[in-house]
């Protein structure tokens, strides 16, 4: 599909410019999920119909990170993936993650603080020089919430290697619109609700098989079994043999509308997305005076910057202080120009 054509899909209204809060369904997304809430209603079908969207789904977020499909778990958000990784660290060992990072890849290692791990916060721009010998885990994520900010995330993963350390990434606010091997990574966990344009209540992680063999599917449930629609009741214990054991069963409906939108992003690739997410965030700083940026999310420093874009109808996000204007497939140039005039007023 062509990227012209993609975008018609969406019906944004003037001045959306805070998908790195929530993004738009394009209506692939927003059909599936009315036809689904219709049967829902009266009945009309099995569940077993809305679950299959969740092995689409998995299929089509390997084919975006560039992973096999047999490593991606599926779960409801980034902080409940991450947390078998944190509970298998051992007492003692030290985690490394930026001061300002997203707390979902955050508290799941703050919280392993009273069996005695360590976690220590850095500047993001020192994160690569503070991983050393004593390091055994750095997490980060790929562009960060509260700036934008793109992490060099093929130099830190080479420090961490020259530790061996693991390295966990959150790349809710990057997947979609940046490409990135995740494979680089030990593991890798998005919320879809942002950049990949879905519901929210649906999240996966790429678990890479090492990583995996050190971790404990505590929350297993049927979803998790080798067979999962025999996995209802009980014993003996027969999970799947791969990234599977550690899948939460599915909200129903955040993946029904999962399913398309990562099958339209995938056929569009990261990388046209890319260049048209930065081209408009670009726009945006050359109207305010300043040089090209690498990211689909800028922060603004104005005066009065909230209040005179929320009178002129942009709707946008307060982080750390700052205005976050984010920039998506929906956007438009006349967007751009909206928030500008605004600010300048």
């Amino acid at each position: 599909m062509e990227l012209a054509q993609a975008r018609e899909l969406w019906r944004a209204e003037p001045g959306w410019l805070n998908t790195a809060s929530y993004g738009l369904p394009p209506e692939p997304v927003w059909t599936a999920v009315q036809e689904a809430l219709a049967d829902w209603r009266v009945g009309r079908t099995s569940h077993e119909v809305w679950e299959e969207a969740t092995g689409r789904s998995r299929e089509a977020f390997a084919g975006l990170v560039g992973v096999p499909v047999t490593d991606v778990a599926v779960g409801g958000s980034v902080s409940q993936l991450l947390g078998p990784i944190a509970a298998a660290l051992p007492a003692g060992a030290t985690v490394v993650v930026p001061e300002v990072e997203f707390t979902a890849n955050l508290f799941p290692w703050l919280v392993q603080e009273e069996r005695g791990v360590r976690v220590r916060t850095v500047p993001l721009a020192g994160l690569r020089e503070a991983i050393d010998a004593d390091t055994d885990l750095v997490a980060f994520s790929l562009v960060q919430s509260a700036d934008g900010a793109v992490a060099p995330y093929a130099e830190i993963v080479a420090a961490a290697r020259a530790h061996d350390a693991l390295v966990v990434v959150d790349a809710t606010q990057a997947c979609g619109w940046l490409p990135f091997d995740a494979a680089l990574a030990d593991a890798v966990a998005v919320g879809t609700y942002k950049w990949l344009v879905s519901p929210r209540g649906s999240a996966l992680a790429y678990l890479a098989p090492a990583l995996r063999g050190r971790m404990r599917p505590d929350a297993a449930g049927w979803f998790a079994g080798k067979e999962p629609l025999s996995s209802y009741y009980g014993p003996p214990l027969r999970l799947a043999d791969d990234a599977r054991r550690f899948d939460s069963s599915p909200a129903w409906f955040s993946w029904v509308g999962t399913a398309p939108a990562l099958e339209l992003l995938a056929a569009l690739g990261p990388a046209t997305i890319g260049a048209y997410d930065v081209a408009l965030a670009n726009r945006f700083l050359a109207g305010l005076g300043r040089p090209p940026g690498d990211s689909a999310i800028v922060v603004v420093e104005v005066p009065d910057a909230e209040r005179r874009l929320a009178r002129a109808g942009v709707r946008a996000a307060v982080r750390a202080g700052r205005v976050r204007v984010a920039f998506h497939l929906y956007t438009t140039e006349a967007d751009v120009d909206l928030a500008l005039e605004a600010l300048a007023g």
